[in-house]
């Protein structure tokens, strides 16, 4: 079972427009506390992790707001790695085989996803486990969906299941690509070429926080609930 995640918080934001140019998106509030911190708080739901956020745009930022919290920091530089390479790059701190990972900017309504990401693993069948989200569910989701569902739990590109940015992750896959800066999109493809790639829908709510209208979407989702 993972006892390790990384947390993706590395990107520049663009979608964002001018809310992350005096920031980096996982520190833009959400409902009173920056995208980030809500991350934080699944991580802290779930139990003991060691965590590890990458960071590229505005890195001190980053660091900054983490310091104290036991969360270490990759940065990356000079370059953004993606998520693949960054993944990769944040190995050693992780210190973990297999590591949860998690987009910082979404914000989540039902069950903590890692506890149900953690319930599901088969480590005999699987080397990727990606939680998904029905397209009706997914709150500020701009496009269709990701993938869809096999009988067996293997998921295909192509449906209306979104991923929505938590996984379980064997890491020794990372090492076969060898650019140094790749999507996790390329290791998905090549396990799923060995039947390897499975996905689990999410029995509650997902609102994408990656624009600027996902800001007061993911709030009255949030508050729908209460």
């Amino acid at each position: 079972m993972p006892d390790a995640l990384m947390l993706f918080a590395a990107g520049f934001g663009t979608r964002m427009g001018a809310l992350t140019a005096d920031r980096p998106k996982p520190l833009i509030p959400v409902d009173g506390k920056p995208l980030i911190d809500h991350a934080l708080a699944l991580a802290e739901g779930y139990g003991p992790l060691r965590i590890v956020a990458n960071a590229h745009y505005r890195a001190d930022m980053v660091q900054a707001h983490l310091a104290g919290t036991g969360a270490q920091v990759a940065v990356e530089q000079p370059e953004i790695l993606d998520t693949g390479g960054g993944l990769r790059a944040a190995l050693p701190l992780l210190d973990a085989d297999p590591v949860f990972t998690l987009n910082t900017d979404a914000v989540w309504s039902g069950p903590n996803p890692l506890q149900a990401l953690a319930r599901a693993w088969d480590p005999a069948r699987m080397d990727a486990l990606l939680l998904c989200v029905p397209l009706e569910n997914a709150v500020g989701r701009k496009g269709g969906g990701d993938f869809s569902l096999l009988g067996d739990g293997q998921i295909r590109r192509g449906g209306a299941l979104v991923y929505t940015g938590a996984q379980i992750l064997r890491t020794p896959p990372l090492s076969d690509v060898p650019e140094r800066v790749f999507s996790l999109n390329t290791v998905w493809n090549a396990l799923n070429a060995r039947g390897r790639l499975f996905g689990l829908p999410y029995s509650g709510r997902w609102c994408d926080v990656g624009h600027p209208e996902g800001i007061a979407l993911a709030e009255r989702m949030l508050h729908a609930d209460v």
